[in-house]
């Protein structure tokens, strides 16, 4: 009985985990850059949602983030 119940949690959580990387953002990214970010001239497409997308860095601490550059022909 108990082995069921952990199996049960176990296939839930990964359930979560799947649904919350489909529909939240990506670590790092935005929808729009912040005050005290600066755009770099890094952009890339996204393989997994083909979007184009600019690297900007936050001046106070470094860090990156990424913001879509710019809408792609079709898309939505």
């Amino acid at each position: 009985m108990i082995l069921v119940l952990i199996f049960a949690i176990v296939i839930l959580a990964v359930v979560g985990a799947v649904i919350y990387s489909i529909f939240l953002r990506r670590h790092g990214e935005s929808d729009v850059p912040m005050q005290g970010w600066v755009a770099t001239d890094e952009v890339f497409r996204d393989p997994t949602t083909n979007r184009l997308m600019r690297v900007w860095v936050d001046t106070a601490d470094g860090s990156r983030h990424y913001v879509t550059e710019g809408r792609l022909p079709g898309s939505v």
